[in-house]
């Protein structure tokens, strides 16, 4: 081949443009976390409790304006203003976070698949959302620095549990404030005033467990056997 041929066709070889390489599973972007619609959803439950904006207001102690604002997506509410109006609704808080999918018997939920909650001071993650007739409402909360589940204690029927995954959080019940620092845990009955606040500047995370007040089931019991010890056969190393 001439010489002049072989540099017009490196010329030819440069000026092309490459395609761009492809972007493999392992180095795609992780999956952007849900976001519920709480301000739908309160719309929707109001609206199936027959009630006006007015009513709910005087049912929740709440402002009209403000519920205006919830359900217009405006403004993200308190968990302690989630919890009023749960209470005037006569619904669990994890009411807001519902979506129209079928219910099950076993939920395995990925980190990216859950939907996100944002309230004002932070987020909430249903991890139970879609099981079928569950007992009790297992919450990842997420709160920003300095701030906590909003002024005014909550109230509610059952027991509460958390336990601190990350940061410090400050829990106050019935004016006794207890610090739970990561690893630390926290169970309560839930008529008692409570309120919670991050004491940290970063961001401090809890998982939130609210549970009903029967405990008839004893589900220790069933899992570890009679007195703490293992259901099932006698431990070999125990006396017979």
């Amino acid at each position: 081949m001439p010489n002049t041929a072989i540099r017009a066709e490196k010329r030819t070889l440069r000026n092309q443009v490459p395609s761009a390489p492809l972007r493999s599973a392992k180095n795609a972007p992780p999956a952007r976390p849900k976001v519920a619609d709480v301000g739908g959803r309160l719309r929707a439950l109001r609206t199936e409790h027959d009630l006006s904006l007015r009513a709910l207001a005087d049912c929740s102690g709440l402002n009209v304006n403000t519920l205006s604002l919830i359900e217009n997506g405006k403004t993200s509410p308190s968990v302690s203003t989630l919890q009023q109006i749960a209470q005037a609704l006569s619904v669990p808080i994890v009411a807001f976070f519902e979506t129209e999918t079928p219910r099950q018997h076993l939920l395995h939920v990925k980190a990216g698949e859950r939907a996100n909650a944002v309230f004002a001071h932070g987020t909430l993650a249903d991890l139970g959302a879609g099981m079928a007739e569950r007992s009790i409402e297992p919450l990842l909360m997420t709160l920003e620095p300095t701030l906590g589940s909003g002024p005014q204690p909550i109230v509610h029927t059952g027991q509460e549990f958390v336990f601190c995954l990350r940061g410090r959080l400050m829990y106050t019940v019935e004016d006794q404030s207890y610090l739970l620092a990561e690893g630390d845990s926290l169970l309560f009955e839930a008529h008692l005033p409570h309120r919670c606040q991050n004491v940290e500047l970063g961001t401090t995370q809890a998982l939130l467990v609210l549970c009903p007040a029967d405990a008839r089931d004893e589900p220790t019991a069933l899992h570890f056997g009679p007195a703490g010890h293992p259901a099932g056969p006698t431990h070999p190393l125990e006396k017979r």
